[in-house]
């Protein structure tokens, strides 16, 4: 079947479907969208594919949305990305508003806080276990020489420490990382790299309302590199401490309802946007996050199999990678001392053991949590 051949219609229902039934964040969908594209339909060559997961990691912002939205861009161009793009967002936000709704009510359930604090006590270990699968990749593309590895391990002490102090500037740590090593590289090219370092536009301290949340929605769409779980220590500080927007009982829900639910992890910033400014703030929120993501395939998808290969780039991503992952190994250390309960330490440690030892999954691990935070709730337990 050719591209031109792909109805529009078909593009909205199989990419509205993979947004219904994308639970599990990444893996699951780049699998998804492979059996559905390549293997099932034969619509892109599998060369093709694997060229556009490599780009698309080599881009800031959510990974696996920038590739459902080329893959449908590949299909029919602006409108298939707009429309497949749509489709894959739409039911996994419809489905976090509403409980975004339910869970920050000002009188919710008594189960719904029980299910809300069994889970967030469960996130700590989920961003442990996010790091942990990371890890032999970025490892592998860093090379395999002393220098080069110390050098990883100087940029992912610099992420973990940043998020783990719940400072404000894990975005400079990780541009300074990644540009450290563009430098690095350059110096030892002999043809002498010609690299424009990525800028960053800091927001003047204390900006308030739909300007503040704009910034934070913009930093998690445009600001972000290595995955949706980068997420995390980007808007801690920034949620919890500078805007007050949510407390940190009410961050780990957010984070607990990102993972839990359909669609892109990225869409937990639509729960910030709610706790924010309501529905209103939760759209303004997901557009901002999601928009750069619509650009950067609009315009980049022509150019994919030279970002692949641009020295820049990569390098840039050698940097940023491991620095990333310390962020998200390091947030755990603020989203655990979110928690205000003895009954959540146990709940923590299973969850530890749930995902290193017997090695479950994310969203069933939650779910436990969560059904854990039910029982302790309907015996007594302190919510």
């Amino acid at each position: 079947m050719t591209n031109a051949e792909v109805p529009l219609a078909t593009i909205a229902r199989e990419w509205t479907r993979l947004g219904c039934l994308g639970f599990g964040g990444p893996p699951t969908h780049i699998a998804m969208l492979r059996r559905l594209c390549v293997e099932q339909h034969q619509w892109i060559d599998a060369r093709e594919f694997e060229d556009a997961i490599a780009a698309t990691n080599l881009l800031p912002g959510p990974a696996s949305t920038q590739l459902a939205i080329f893959c449908a861009w590949r299909l029919r161009g602006l409108r298939g990305a707009l429309i497949g793009g749509i489709g894959f967002i739409v039911p996994g936000l419809v489905l976090i508003v509403a409980l975004s709704a339910l869970f920050l009510a000002h009188h919710p359930p008594l189960w719904v806080l029980g299910a809300a604090a069994g889970a967030g006590a469960c996130v700590p270990a989920v961003a442990l276990h996010a790091s942990s699968q990371l890890v032999p990749a970025s490892w592998r593309r860093m090379g395999e020489q002393p220098p080069e590895h110390l050098r990883w391990f100087l940029y992912a002490l610099l992420g973990a420490a940043t998020a783990a102090l719940g400072g404000p500037y894990v975005v400079l740590v990780l541009l300074g990382c990644g540009v450290t090593e563009i430098i690095v590289r350059h110096d030892r090219d002999p043809r002498r790299l010609r690299a424009v370092a990525p800028a960053l536009a800091v927001p003047t301290l204390g900006l308030a309302g739909l300007g503040a949340l704009a910034w934070v929605a913009f930093k998690v769409g445009a600001l972000s590199y290595g995955g949706g779980f980068v997420i995390i220590p980007l808007m801690q500080h920034d949620v919890v401490s500078t805007y007050h927007w949510m407390t940190g009982a009410q961050f780990l829900n957010a984070v607990a309802l990102g993972q839990v639910t359909p669609g892109p992890v990225v869409l937990t910033i639509a729960v910030v946007g709610y706790a924010a400014a309501g529905v209103g703030g939760a759209l303004l929120a997901t557009l901002l996050a999601f928009g750069p993501s619509f650009l950067f395939v609009l315009f980049g998808a022509p150019r994919f199999h030279r970002i692949r290969s641009n020295r820049v780039a990569t390098s840039f991503l050698m940097g940023a990678g491991p620095s990333v992952l310390g962020a998200i190994a390091g947030s755990a250390i603020p989203l655990g001392m979110s928690l205000h309960h003895l009954w959540q330490v146990p709940v923590l440690a299973g969850g530890l053991a749930w995902f290193f030892l017997l090695r479950r999954g994310v969203v069933s691990g939650l779910l436990a949590a969560g059904l854990v935070g039910v029982i302790a709730a309907a015996c007594g337990a302190s919510i």
